[in-house]
């Protein structure tokens, strides 16, 4: 098994168009080439937290029968790249036109306002059928926090001119590689999640065999694995950022995104299922 389990391929009518459409969004931002920065990347965290926001109501079945093919996975997150490419894009000529101070601030503030309004409906409706309970996502988005913190001053501390040069970029890929370990060893640990993913699969089998899982649970080792490795993918980074800074971040932003992604799925679907 290479995918997931769960992920659905939608039928060649609705991939294809959507595959053009996303293609035309590309095509466009190259001609266009706006600026990425930290400050870009920063400003599409909220639409990786929406596409895992969208694929959670797909799971709790919360869309119509005409439109859930498009928020399967991986569907979901080919939508919410044609969506956020296409708010770059507007982003960019509202600036252009003088009607926007920034393109980044008008990325972000629309990214946010989405993200909230659909994860407040998610819970909204687990609240109403009395299957809501944030105490261990709070409690995950806390320890990752924490874990995420100690990381990125020991690396600060350690390789300075790493942090220096890869800056909030870097911090958000860590930020978000912990916030996905720490959600996965909560859901396993505690909650009797199943892990679907392979390559998890074995490192939390691998935490099991250990004579420390009696006593601390699997789940460490995958957030250790998970945090070292956002480590050393931002430290080889470092040369790549310096000389080409845009294709960098670029790049940066979507390995942070295939870490905050799925940890923001992880502990919207344990609040709410």
């Amino acid at each position: 098994m290479v995918f997931p389990e769960g992920f659905v391929m939608p039928p060649w009518y609705v991939l294809v168009p959507l595959l053009l459409l996303l293609a035309g969004v590309v095509a466009l931002l190259w001609v266009i080439d706006p600026p990425v920065t930290d400050r870009t990347v920063v400003a599409f965290a909220p639409w990786m937290m929406l596409g895992s926001t969208l694929y959670v109501l797909y799971q709790i079945e919360a869309y119509p029968p005409a439109a859930k093919v498009l928020f399967s996975a991986p569907t979901v997150y080919l939508t919410t790249a044609t969506v956020a490419g296409s708010v770059w894009i507007l982003g960019s000529v509202l600036y252009a036109a003088g009607l926007q101070r920034s393109i980044e601030r008008f990325v972000g503030v629309v990214g946010a306002f989405s993200f909230a309004a659909f994860a407040g409906f998610t819970l909204l409706i687990r609240w109403e059928l009395e299957t809501f309970d944030p105490f261990w996502p709070v409690i995950a988005v806390v320890v990752t926090g924490v874990v995420a913190a100690l990381a990125w001053i020991a690396l600060s501390l350690w390789f300075t001119e790493v942090a220096a040069v890869t800056g909030v970029t870097g911090a958000l890929v860590v930020f978000s590689h912990a916030l996905d370990g720490v959600s996965t060893a909560v859901g396993y640990d505690v909650l009797g999640a199943v892990e679907d993913v392979p390559a998890s699969q074995v490192i939390l089998e691998a935490g099991e065999a250990l004579p420390t899982y009696e006593y601390i649970g699997a789940g460490w080792l995958f957030v250790l694995v998970k945090v070292a490795l956002a480590l050393v993918i931002v430290g080889l980074f470092t040369d790549f950022v310096r000389e080409e800074p845009r294709r960098a971040r670029v790049l940066l932003g979507l390995i942070a995104a295939v870490g905050l992604g799925p940890g923001v799925h992880n502990v919207l679907l344990f609040a709410v299922a």
